[in-house]
Order: C-alpha cells, then sequence, then structure tokens
C-alpha cells in the first residue's frame, strides 16, 4: 500500500490542425484545445500523470472550473488516499464533489483517476490495460471524423483521412446542418467508403421527431449507427428510437456511470454507448460502463473528446482492454498539431497500444514546470 502525498496541477492549451466545429477561437482569435494536468506522487516517490479534457461547447465543465475544482476540493480530499484503491479514490472525490442526477464534473475527477492508474501501473511495472484486466488488442483501428456544414469541405476533410490510410468515417450531423444536408453528407462518404464502418453522431441536436424520421433514412443512406440523436434527459424519445429499430441507437451524453446506464438499459432506451473514459470520469467507472453492456449483449464503441496525451493513451489502454473490434472515433491525432511527449505509434488508421508501464504515455521533462503544487502531506 502506497499514500497520495502531493497533488501538482497546471494548465496546457494544445495547438489545433485544420478545423473542427466544436473547437472555438479564444479572446485571442486563435483555436486551442484546451486541458488541465495532473500528477500525484505517493511517498514512496512514484509520480502518475492525468489530464482533463474539458470543452464548454461539448459540456458544463470548463478549464477553470477544472482548475480550481482540483485546486480547491478534490486535491486535499485524495491526500492519504491509496492510488490502487479506486474505489475509495471515487468515494472521496464524490463526497468533495457531491453528484447531480449522476456523477458532479466528471471531467476533472478523470484527470484524478487516470494518475492514479498512470502511478500503479509505474509502480507495479505493468500497463492500465494490465490493471483493468489485461489486453485484447495490440492495436486499434481509428475512425476518421468528418465534420462540416459545407459540403465541399466535408468532402476535402473526407479526402485528408482517405489519404492518411482511414477506411472508416465517423460524420457529425444534426444543427446547424439541415436533415437534406446530412443524408448528402451519409451518402458521399458511403460512395467513398463502400466497405467501411459509417457512424453518425448528433451531438443531441435533434427533435424525437425528427430523428425518427431521419433515422430510417440515414440507414438507407448507409449509415451503420447513430449516436447522441437527443439529449439525454428525452428518455421516451429513446425508447421510441430503440422500439423504431432503424439504426442501433448509441448514447453518450447522460452516460457518466454505471449507475444510470442499467437504468437506461432496463428502460429499453440504447443499443450501446459510444464510451469515452475522460467524459466517464476516468478507466475505474469506464470499466464498469464495459462490463454492464458486455452483461447486456449491448453494443461497446471507443470515442473520444478530441483528447492529447495522457487523455488519448488512457482511451488506447482501455479500448484495447475491452478488445473494441469497431473503429474508434478518437480523433486527437486528426486535430491536434503538439505534443507534451513522444508521438504515438501509428501506421495508417491503425494506432498501437503503447508499451511502457502506467498510461503509456512518456511526457517530456521540462513539462513539469508548467505544474504546481496544490496539496501536500
Amino acid at each position: 500500500m502506497s499514500a497520495i502525498v502531493r497533488v501538482d496541477v497546471g494548465r496546457y492549451d494544445y495547438a489545433v490542425a485544420g478545423s473542427f466545429k466544436f473547437l472555438k477561437p479564444g479572446r485571442d482569435g486563435v483555436v486551442r484545445r484546451p486541458s488541465v494536468l495532473v500528477r500525484l506522487t505517493d511517498d514512496e516517490g512514484f509520480s502518475g500523470w492525468g489530464q482533463a479534457v474539458p470543452m464548454p461547447t461539448w459540456c458544463y465543465e470548463t478549464p477553470e472550473t477544472v482548475e480550481t475544482t482540483l485546486r480547491l476540493y478534490l486535491a486535499e480530499a485524495l491526500l492519504g488516499a491509496d492510488p490502487e484503491d479506486l474505489e475509495d479514490v471515487h468515494a472521496r472525490m464524490n463526497r468533495a464533489i457531491r453528484p447531480a442526477f449522476s456523477v458532479g464534473q466528471p471531467l476533472c475527477k478523470a484527470a484524478l483517476d487516470l494518475a492514479c492508474f498512470d502511478l500503479v501501473g509505474k509502480r507495479r511495472g505493468v500497463s492500465a490495460a494490465e490493471l483493468l484486466g489485461g489486453a485484447k488488442r495490440s492495436s486499434l483501428t481509428l475512425s476518421w471524423t468528418v465534420a462540416s456544414a459545407d459540403l465541399e469541405a466535408a468532402e476535402r476533410q473526407l479526402e485528408a483521412g482517405r489519404a492518411r490510410g482511414y477506411r472508416n468515417f465517423n460524420i457529425k450531423v444534426g444543427a446547424p446542418q439541415s436533415a437534406a444536408y446530412d443524408l448528402e453528407l451519409a451518402r458521399t462518404v458511403r460512395t467513398a467508403s463502400p466497405d467501411g464502418f459509417v457512424w453518425a453522431d448528433a451531438n443531441t441536436a435533434y427533435s424525437e421527431a425528427e430523428a425518427l424520421k431521419l433515422a430510417p433514412k440515414l440507414a438507407d443512406a448507409g449509415v451503420d449507427v447513430l449516436e447522441s440523436p437527443l439529449p439525454p434527459t428525452q428518455l421516451r424519445g429513446y425508447q421510441r428510437l430503440k422500439a423504431q429499430g432503424a439504426l442501433p441507437i448509441l448514447m453518450d451524453e447522460g452516460v457518466l456511470s454505471p449507475v444510470e446506464l442499467r437504468e437506461f438499459i432496463a428502460l429499453e432506451m440504447l443499443d450501446g454507448v459510444a464510451l469515452k473514459p475522460a467524459r466517464n470520469a476516468g478507466l475505474w467507472p469506464s470499466k464498469g460502463i464495459v462490463e454492464a453492456l458486455w452483461q447486456c449483449g449491448l453494443m461497446v464503441l471507443g470515442s473520444g473528446l478530441t483528447d492529447p496525451d495522457f487523455a488519448l493513451a488512457a482511451a488506447v489502454q482501455l479500448y484495447s482492454w475491452a478488445g473494441i473490434a469497431y473503429p474508434c472515433a478518437l480523433n486527437g491525432p486528426q486535430f491536434l498539431a503538439d505534443s507534451l511527449g513522444d508521438a504515438f505509434a501509428q501506421q495508417g488508421d491503425q494506432l498501437l497500444l503503447p508499451t511502457e508501464p502506467g498510461l503509456g504515455f512518456v511526457v517530456y521533462e521540462p513539462v513539469a514546470e508548467l505544474l504546481e503544487t496544490v496539496a501536500e502531506v
């Protein structure tokens, strides 16, 4: 057993390549992908890194709220905790920042969960995937994101992905795009990738009536699954979409822990989940989500939040343990232009599982200068 004796926190915003509608310019007009870094150190001198990836265009958490919550509430709560006792770690965090409908500030809490996995993996000399139960895959197939309200721009994005060796595509549908545009986009991508996996993500932008009308048409246009067609509060709408059966209906927003997922499954609202450990408060709750889906024979798809570095490494570890064979919508390598450490090994659309202990991401030494100690025994 070890105990956490120091918590360091810092901010780093990544340069962005290309254009993605969820990545907005800052006050200086420059588009960046914000993140908050965490480092935990135990009483034996081992350290583990984690990362929160908030973005207010996707969720209510901002980089500023993540940083202040870590500094003022969660860091102190973890002092003395055993990083191997993830149940206790999450209980401490959930006492400090209480749940609402589900986990409160899950993106913030994910940073500490990831840092625990990284620390423990380094202490034991094993990967996070091994800590979860063992990797079932040594690489993941990636999906390329096509996201534009202009068809010519979308076609350029599609061709850029094909030029990089990608064979599978996820498309962003819903407002501000029209239904007619979404169908044309789906047909365009299916034509370019006749044998690929085409995954439509509405990011909760449809109304129930729109989704029920469009789902059969999207299926006819070549879409394989429909993610987050409605806000997660529209329980009856999800029930009707699943009962319609035009496409497998995946939830994302609204599934933060195994608790509400089991309720949604019992209510027959979904066919699977587009998983995001960065949104699900980290790897420990995400494992419970995967196991609940396995138990019910539902789909497990790997997704992300344009994850950099440690967040991306955690997703790769989780999806390798879960043995996800579907293409994973991890678009950090597509949209991010810099890194805080050694690059991930990628061959075409294959992202290789890191072999280093813990999360497997090796950070450059000067990155520690970004951090400030916020709690210490």
